[in-house]
């Protein structure tokens, strides 16, 4: 049978195509996986990153491998995952920082919402308020009714991170005179509080807990919408200041044009991983509550608190990063 010349061409490309399949999504995965995070080795992302990767390998049949890619505070990181293949073989670990580097930057080499495909959230984390345990400050409503005459220090890793602007939010709420301290990291920030060098800090669990529960710092609330497990008779900020809250989570993500069948295996996968009994004790025992979201759910979140810290930078008159920095 002849067949007309219209139609040579269009039968010529289903043979080609029927002779180079493209691999199913059904089939992945078919190889390992790499989860990418931003920050060093051994800290508490990296140490999250290493239960989700374990957990998620044995649900999905092939190892997953982090892979620590630190520098500019996930910045880097989070770059070369926009340029990555969307085949689902290479994922990345993203942090609250994500958006509060949005807040605070002018100008990135991604855009935060759209250059990502966003999978699921994994854990919440709020911050905890400490002080060292010979303060006259005993409570948030001490610390309110503190002269704004006398000013009071907090310290946090640097200018720009969670940390700061949460001390600028309660700031804002309160119109505590309290002052900022950068430094270089949040073993510096425990340092600093221990010789009583500054009076406050808000800061991350896993460096706190161990110091609060040995009395040798004391918590005086902690940033959450509800109370810390860990510190169950510790109030939030939000007992005293209502509508305070401040937190910051981890959350799975790939890169831009993910397929949604890959999307929607590794959420479900996700979803189950973090109702585990054994995967919510690992978190808990490094000060992490296991949470889960839709797609749409986690980027709705990114997106919420890259609106709030971008308020709080501008209500504080913090200067932003200029494009390139």
């Amino acid at each position: 049978m002849l067949v007309p010349r219209s139609l040579r061409l269009p039968i010529c490309v289903v043979s080609l195509l029927a002779a180079f399949p493209v691999p199913p999504a059904a089939a992945w995965p078919e190889r390992p996986i790499t989860l990418v995070h931003g920050f060093g080795v051994g800290g508490n992302i990296d140490s999250i990153s290493r239960i989700v990767a374990e957990r998620l390998a044995a649900r999905l049949g092939q190892p997953v491998v982090v892979e620590p890619r630190a520098g500019a505070g996930g910045r880097i990181a989070a770059a070369q995952m926009t340029r990555t293949a969307p085949d689902g073989y290479t994922l990345i670990m993203l942090s609250g920082g994500h958006a509060v580097t949005a807040a605070m930057h002018e100008k990135l080499a991604y855009h935060t919402l759209e250059d990502f495909s966003f999978i699921s959230l994994v854990t919440q984390v709020p911050l905890i308020l400490v002080t060292h345990p010979d303060h006259p400050v005993k409570s948030v409503a001490d610390l309110m009714k503190t002269p704004s005459a006398n000013p009071m220090f907090y310290g946090s890793p640097g200018a720009g991170t969670t940390q700061h602007l949460a001390g600028a939010l309660f700031t804002a709420m309160t119109k505590a005179n309290l002052q900022h301290v950068p430094t270089q990291g949040g073993a510096v920030v425990s340092t600093m509080l221990l010789g009583k060098h500054i009076d406050f800090a808000f800061e991350s669990p896993p460096l706190m807990l161990g110091l609060v529960q040995s009395g040798r710092l004391r918590a005086l609330a902690t940033t959450g919408s509800v109370r810390f497990f860990a510190l169950p008779d510790v109030p939030t900020i939000g007992e005293t200041i209502p509508g305070y809250e401040a937190t910051s989570w981890l959350g799975v993500a790939g890169p831009p044009k993910l397929p949604s069948e890959i999307v929607e295996r590794l959420h479900a996968e996700l979803a189950a991983l973090v109702q585990e009994p054994a995967a919510i004790e690992r978190f808990r025992v490094l000060g992490s509550l296991p949470l889960a979201s839709t797609p749409e759910g986690f980027k709705q979140r990114v997106a919420a608190d890259v609106a709030k810290w971008s308020k709080v930078v501008a209500d504080a008159g913090i200067k932003r990063v200029g494009a390139g920095q």
